[in-house]
């Protein structure tokens, strides 16, 4: 089967070839660990992650590498020099005041003063979410690269710029890339130097500009001894730019100048991508830096822009945790409902959605069941050439077309199929790219039930019945309820089945 991927690069549908057969390498831009990641943050992770997951259907090995941003990153990354307060700063005050209200838990992080104890107490919770909605990357502790373990990479990479004539220092002492020695600059996003001489879109921080050669020259490394996060370097002592750490990680673990896909979300293709490709060229001479371009288009909360203003700024925790819609959302849940909207379209998040969503893993969940019972161990192998398995995988092949994908998926786990170990056989490969039925890699069934016996609470709600106990048994289906599960009465007693949403 072939795969076409949009590739923003050249603006169009290519079908993809991977550089080298043996191995799909695969690079992708992962969190700035300053907050716990929101919905928006993981709709690109996901997206990542079921590039993945499509190319291994179609039988490709593939290694994938994601990197953490914990230095270097300001609140303007609109900026291509970054501007405002860095990142890590502004997390070490809210971090300060969480600890006195207890919304940090006793000893998480015993310093709020050490950002790299801010930094390593958000990669935590960030990894237990990736892993909670099955980011098979996130289970990859290789994989996953620390900007503050790659300084000695960044500056290797730097001085490789400055000697081929592609940085030069600038009289305030900043690092700076020249982006006149790289004709190729603005290919991605368009922006062509004419257009950022101007500072067009306030991408360009005009203020101090007589120490660049040209307006949107960008940092690489800034000497600041009073900086929170700082090295020594041949410059000063200092931090390195946000851009430089991407092209310096990448080429190391993937160990190649090309890969083969680059992802992130759309608001990184300017300035952060286009820079990337600018510093990764000019340190290796090569033609391109990534074949592919992926970006997933941002994220709507019921038709409206995600914001902490508008109170509909949501993390992954408050989804699961039912602070965002009022009920408790299990994680396959979840990871549908970002994964099933287009990339290239604006999705728009909606309780109604998540509704559908919790519908569909219910029906594949319950499919998985059945079709189990009635195969009573009895093993199938199938390939791509099932009719099934073709008709998803010529869906999820035409560029991650996973609506079309769904609709041959689910009339399809309606039906009783002749051969249940061979449907099993299927949707065991199906899943291996939803990763929702059960939820992928990770073991998490939306976790929260602590030490509960449900079996025990459901006999107890029985026993308070038939003692005509109303008031006890009452408040055990209310326990159950809040907890997430639907209390039901079935000929065998009380039993109580756990919500998708």
């Amino acid at each position: 089967m072939a795969i076409q991927f949009y590739n923003t690069l050249t603006n169009t549908t290519e079908q993809f070839t991977p550089v080298e057969a043996d191995c799909v390498r695969m690079y992708s831009c992962g969190p700035t660990v300053y907050d716990f990641a929101h919905i928006g943050n993981f709709r690109s992770f996901l997206f990542a992650d079921v590039i993945r997951r499509t190319l291994e259907f179609f039988g490709h090995d593939v290694h994938h590498v994601m990197n953490i941003t914990d230095v270097g990153h300001m609140t303007d990354d609109a900026n291509a020099d970054g501007a405002g307060e860095d990142k890590m700063a502004t997390a070490a005050q809210r971090v300060k005041e969480d600890k006195k209200s207890g919304k940090v838990p006793e000893g998480a992080v015993e310093n709020p003063e050490d950002p790299f104890q801010i930094a390593d107490y958000y990669t935590k919770a960030f990894l237990e979410d990736a892993q909670t909605l099955g980011v098979k990357v996130a289970f990859e502790p290789d994989n996953i690269l620390k900007a503050t373990d790659n300084i000695d990479t960044m500056q290797e990479m730097i001085t490789q710029l400055i000697d081929s004539g592609h940085a030069y220092v600038g009289p305030d002492g900043v690092v700076y890339y020249s982006v006149e020695s790289f004709p190729d600059y603005g290919k991605l996003s368009g922006n062509t130097l004419d257009h950022l001489q101007t500072g067009a879109g306030g991408r360009i921080n005009e203020a101090d500009q007589s120490n660049k050669k040209h307006p949107a020259d960008f940092m690489l490394w800034k000497a600041d001894g009073s900086h929170i996060m700082k090295w020594d370097s041949p410059w000063g002592t200092g931090y390195p730019g946000w851009h430089i750490e991407c092209s310096c990680m990448a080429r190391k673990r993937l160990e190649r100048d090309v890969i083969d896909i680059h992802t992130g979300g759309e608001d990184l293709i300017f300035p952060h991508h286009e820079c990337e490709i600018a510093q990764s060229r000019g340190a290796t001479g090569a033609d391109t830096f990534a074949k592919f371009w992926m970006h997933a288009r941002f994220l709507l909360v019921e038709g409206e822009k995600m914001s902490k203003s508008k109170g509909n700024f949501w993390t992954v925790r408050d989804v699961l945790e039912g602070r965002a819609t009022g009920v408790k959302v299990h994680p396959a849940v979840l990871r549908l409902e970002l994964i099933k909207s287009h990339y290239r379209a604006n999705m728009n998040f909606t309780k109604k959605g998540l509704q559908d969503s919790a519908n569909v893993v219910k029906r594949l969940t319950d499919f998985r069941a059945k079709l189990e019972a009635a195969a009573d161990g009895a093993t199938a192998e199938v390939d791509l050439s099932h009719p099934i398995l073709k008709q998803f995988g010529d869906a999820i092949g035409d560029d991650l077309n996973f609506s079309k994908a769904l609709a041959v998926v689910v009339p399809w786990a309606s039906t009783t199929p002749d051969n249940p170990a061979e449907a099993l056989a299927v949707l065991d490969r199906i899943n291996g790219v939803l990763a929702i039925a059960p939820l992928g890699d990770a073991a998490s069934s939306g976790a929260g039930d602590g030490d509960l016996d449900i079996p025990a609470m459901c006999k107890a709600i029985d026993d308070a019945r038939a003692a005509k106990d109303w008031g006890t048994s009452d408040e055990l289906r209310k326990q159950l309820d809040e907890l997430g599960y639907d209390v039901k009465n079935s000929p065998e007693g009380t039993v109580a089945e756990k919500r998708l949403a």
